[in-house]
């Protein structure tokens, strides 16, 4: 007799000894704003500076004396200077030096990383001209120039970096993260753990852990960011902070992170078990798909697409990762150290969650992108959950009435309309912006071979929401789909797909 596979749902049910959501790693734009355009540049040496001409020699000036100001620093403060080759990893090389600045406990630049990097820098081309003076056109462009990393140690950050190009307008970038932050204030807590590789392994308060991951907000990470940057060497000054040209911080890539940890390894790896077991049936040869591909238009970029993957990661990963790409973004999901499942939601743009880049943006994406976390594990949890009790069955299978006396339509199993409406549901199941009727109306037209009029999909929504399988997103014209929403959808989806089937042979 065959081992029984085990379901997402008893996995997840009753084995979980922490569940903790956290900001992970944070990486941030650091520019200046009114340095992003040809004709600011301009500005910047003619009217700030009082040249007769832009030069790109000016920013030459600026730059040498940069370097040997961080030169300067580092000799000063007695700091290594570690110069990276092309195949050295950076995290690797710092960490002894970020080590031995943790062990003192005081903040600190542990170490400053020489590299030579392509960054999009301001390019200076001669213009000919019949005048004497020579014309200068300045454009954005790709340049391989010098990079400079100070690798810091906070007091209440833990590891970070602040990498400063060292070419024209010399942009910065910051790199923070979210645990490291969470076990710094654990500890001053006097909260117990456990730790986890970036992350928790067990907590004595669990309640109290996610409270603190979750006052980790914008002004924490700002206030760390503007004060390294006013106390490391950079090539702007004071009187030029002062003038309007001081750096403002955006999101570049932001990650997102779910932890739950299992009461044993073996439900960890029973998880992506399961999980490949109920859905070898839905995917294409090269990857394991669980959810249909989203469906978009030609000018629409990005990928879009659910799959699980088998590539080299560790020997703790299980050999497995769920990667569902929406737009630019990601969200991956896998083992960590063998015994936790991670959810991650890797946002390169803000925007692919309806969110602007500036920091101040960050509470709200933070909560879309959780948003996203949960909507994933519900999927899975309603993948391998889809036996509609009967009950529930004969409440959406036919006509009833709602408990304000409002008549509800049938969504009759195996009607043409309503198995394209669930089909339809189940590509926008990871939809991180919600659902709209347009989006859902173009699923239909393709699902049914024929036109689907704005009446009739509003007939469908209609319908949906009183039988409790969408809800409308407060103030706006986008749903998303409930548990019970999930559940039909899936349900419908993947009973009609076998049964409609021919049989084998024919």
């Amino acid at each position: 007799m065959g081992a029984r596979v085990v379901t997402v749902n008893e996995v997840l049910g009753g084995h979980l000894k922490l569940d903790i959501e956290c900001l992970d790693r944070v990486y941030l734009n650091a520019h200046v704003p009114i340095l992003q355009s040809s004709g600011q540049v301009a500005a910047f040496m003619t009217q700030y500076l009082d040249l007769p001409i832009p030069s790109p020699a000016l920013s030459e000036k600026i730059g040498q004396k940069f370097r040997r100001s961080v030169a300067s620093f580092a000799e000063a403060n007695h700091i290594p200077w570690v110069k990276f080759a092309k195949d050295h990893r950076k995290a690797e090389v710092m960490a002894p030096y970020l080590k031995q600045a943790a062990a003192t406990g005081r903040s600190q630049v542990a170490a400053i990383g020489v590299a030579q990097e392509f960054q999009r820098v301001w390019a200076a081309y001669q213009r000919d001209t019949r005048t004497a003076a020579p014309q200068y056109t300045f454009v954005k462009a790709d340049r391989r120039v010098t990079c400079y990393y100070f690798y810091l140690w906070g007091a209440d950050l833990g590891p970070a970096f602040i990498k400063v190009c060292a070419y024209f307008p010399y942009p910065a970038k910051i790199w923070v993260n979210g645990h490291e932050w969470a076990k710094r204030q654990a500890a001053k807590a006097g909260l117990g753990f456990t730790e986890l590789s970036n992350g928790f392994a067990a907590c004595d308060d669990p309640a109290a852990l996610q409270e603190i991951c979750d006052r980790l907000q914008p002004g924490t990470i700002e206030v760390f960011a503007q004060r390294w940057l006013h106390r490391l060497p950079m090539p702007f000054t004071r009187a030029d902070h002062r003038a309007g040209y001081w750096r403002e911080i955006s999101m570049r890539q932001v990650e997102v992170s779910r932890t739950l940890v299992f009461d044993a390894p073996r439900r960890a790896r029973a998880f992506f078990k399961a999980l490949i077991a109920d859905n070898l049936d839905i995917g294409r040869p090269a990857n394991v798909e669980i959810i249909f591909n989203r469906h978009i238009r030609r000018d629409t970029p990005g990928v879009f697409r659910t799959a699980i993957d088998r590539p080299a990661v560790g020997p703790d990963t299980g050999g497995v990762v769920l990667n569902v790409f929406y737009k630019h973004s990601r969200i991956k999901q896998y083992l960590k150290d063998g015994r936790a499942m991670r959810i991650e939601t890797v946002v390169n743009v803000p925007r692919d969650l309806g969110c602007n880049a500036r920091l101040h943006n960050l509470a709200e994406f933070q909560a879309r992108a959780r948003g996203c976390n949960q909507r994933i594990l519900e999927t899975e949890r309603a993948g391998q959950g889809t036996v509609l009790a009967s009950p529930a069955f004969e409440r959406i299978a036919h006509p009833s009435v709602t408990s304000d006396g409002r008549r509800t339509p049938a969504l009759r199993f195996g009607d043409p309309r309503v198995q394209a409406l669930a089909g339809a549901l189940c590509q926008t199941l990871l939809a991180a912006t919600g659902i709209t009727s347009k989006t859902l109306r173009a699923l239909m037209t393709g699902l049914l071979h024929a036109p689907h009029s704005p009446g009739q999909m509003t007939y469908d929504l209609r319908r949906l929401r009183l039988a409790g399988l969408i809800r409308r997103i407060e103030h706006t014209n986008r749903y998303v789909l409930t548990p019970d929403g999930a559940k039909v959808a899936i349900f419908y989806t993947k009973l009609h797909n076998p049964a409609a089937a021919p049989a084998p042979g024919r």
